[in-house]
């Protein structure tokens, strides 16, 4: 009886460990240097108190709270927990097999979900906007596997599926005849303005945080072109108009100019690629304050490893015609002062080297502090969130710590020291 009741003990015990909340504890965080993400300033010897998850106060150090435990990262360069607008978490990684998405059931696909997660979590990117899987709603279940405390991830803002046209931008083509793929592969397929409207109103339903629509062919999709429109006007427009009544925001794939327009046009709060975006495309986005999330180191990791690995001729040659350009229009994009996003389209190379695309974006135009931004404070607005992306009391205590100065040095984001999501410290 005596071992029944320890054991049950034990139990009882494990449970409550379980349950109790990582953040249950006050912190104080000690930082060298903080960049809150949302103000151009550095300070110096500053302390960030945490609470129940969230911040509770910042400012100057003193004497920690009674019962506080103390985080000392006095000798970093502390941030906002990074967010990458543009991943595929919830898919298996690209290759040459065009097959392998169909080849992996929608279990499989969510365990290498989780392994995804857990990675790109450990690169210190807290916040992730999973834009499209093909197996549909994959990443609903990932989000709410995370949210349990399941598996470690980022916090999680998922689309669900990819609201396309047949043999559009956001099928699986090429394998074999699209009516024969398995239906959860085709479960954001839209020929008409109805259906698209249909489309939208069933993944919102089903656990969709927003909307991803295929407005131009693609690069990574076989017999489409990214410079081509897909989606017509009305057909977004149809989305919009449902998703925004939802209190929910639209975003488009779209590589041509046409495209772009055509979604700026129909409402769409931001734009994915917009690789060819031309002037009046760039002017008419500054205008109507729509995002851009455009994935400027991708296209290198493409050519060179795409290469290598027989990737299909056809995706090397697009990728080559629009890289090189979607570069251009991002140097004319920051010039001009457009909302510009944080956008890796991680899946594509592998999830984890999120950061790889800071250097491309000082590179191309941007301050690090600008770029710090695009992955902070300016992520959270495009997402429409006010609870995360900066270093301000209300938000998740989301933070990420860097030994070297990422404004002197903004390769120091690819080498996180430590990350802590929600108070908890990861690493």
């Amino acid at each position: 009886m005596r071992r029944v009741r320890r054991g049950r003990l034990i139990v009882a015990l494990a449970a409550a460990l379980v349950a109790a909340p990582a953040s249950a504890e006050t912190l104080y965080v000690q930082t060298g240097r903080l960049i809150d993400g949302v103000s151009n300033d550095v300070r110096t010897g500053q302390c960030i108190t945490v609470e129940a998850e969230r911040i509770k106060a910042v400012g100057a150090c003193g004497k920690a709270p009674d019962g506080a435990k103390v985080v000392d990262w006095s000798g970093f360069t502390v941030l906002p927990g990074l967010i990458d607008l543009h991943t595929h978490l919830a898919d298996l990684g690209q290759s040459a097999d065009l097959a392998a998405p169909m080849k992996a059931s929608p279990a499989e696909t969510a365990l290498v979900g989780a392994r995804n997660a857990r990675v790109t979590l450990g690169a210190g990117f807290t916040s992730v906007r999973d834009v499209g899987t093909y197996r549909g709603l994959t990443d609903v279940t990932l989000r709410n596997a995370i949210e349990r405390g399941d598996v470690p991830g980022p916090r999680m803002w998922v689309a669900g599926a990819y609201l396309t046209i047949p043999k559009g931008g956001g099928e699986l083509n090429g394998v074999v005849p699209n009516e024969q793929l398995p239906p959860d592969m085709r479960l954001g397929v839209a020929a008409t303005p109805e259906e698209a409207a249909a489309k939208t109103t069933y993944l919102l339903d089903h656990g969709a945080d927003f909307i991803k629509t295929i407005a131009t062919g693609a690069v990574l999709a076989i017999g489409t072109e990214p410079g081509a429109p897909e989606m017509t006007v009305d057909q977004l427009r149809a989305v919009v108009k449902v998703a925004h009544a939802r209190g929910k925001r639209v975003t488009a794939h779209a590589h041509g100019a046409i495209g772009i327009q055509n979604a700026i046009n129909a409402g769409v709060d931001s734009i994915e690629h917009a690789s060819l975006a031309d002037e009046a495309t760039l002017q008419l986005a500054k205008k109507r304050g729509t995002w851009l999330a455009m994935d400027i180191y991708n296209g290198t990791y493409i050519d060179e490893v795409g290469t290598k690995e027989g990737w299909p001729e056809e995706y090397l040659r697009k990728n080559r015609e629009t890289t090189d350009a979607q570069r251009a229009a991002f140097r004319r994009a920051v010039e001009l002062g457009v909302n510009i996003g944080y956008a890796t389209d991680a899946g594509v190379y592998p999830h984890g080297l999120n950061a790889r695309q800071f250097a491309n974006m000082v590179k191309y135009g941007m301050t690090p502090m600008q770029a710090i931004q695009s992955a902070t404070g300016r992520a959270a607005i495009e997402m429409g969130r006010d609870d995360v992306g900066a270093i301000v009391p209300g938000r998740y205590a989301d933070f990420v710590a860097v030994k070297a100065d990422p404004l002197v040095d903004i390769t120091a984001l690819e080498k996180i020291d430590h990350v802590m999501k929600g108070g908890a410290i990861v690493r």
